[in-house]
């Protein structure tokens, strides 16, 4: 399953390379802006592995995000995960 997540463009940050700032949920990572035009900060964008494919509005943004706030809760019940289980899983992994 491919997910595309809504994020707030906070900052161009390299604009020959086309690299843009953005916010999801207070996590603020760099991306690529190169798939689509004309993105400033301030814009909402659908970002798919470090690239943003489309552009949103930021009410569709908002609605977007609280429904991945809920199924993310919902997720965590039926599937709790820690450090330690992540720790568990390394060690299962062939070197």
């Amino acid at each position: 399953m491919c997910l595309a997540v809504p994020a707030r463009v906070v900052e161009i940050v390299d604009e020959p390379n086309q690299i843009a700032k953005v916010d999801i949920g207070g996590v603020r990572r760099n991306i690529s802006v190169a798939l689509l035009e004309d993105v400033n900060v301030g814009d909402w964008v659908l970002v798919h592995v470090g690239f943003a494919i489309q552009k949103v509005d930021e009410e569709e943004a908002e609605q977007t995000l609280a429904i991945l706030s809920q199924l993310g809760g919902a997720g965590e019940d039926e599937f709790p995960i820690s450090e330690e289980s992540n720790d568990e899983q390394e060690e299962l992994v062939p070197s």
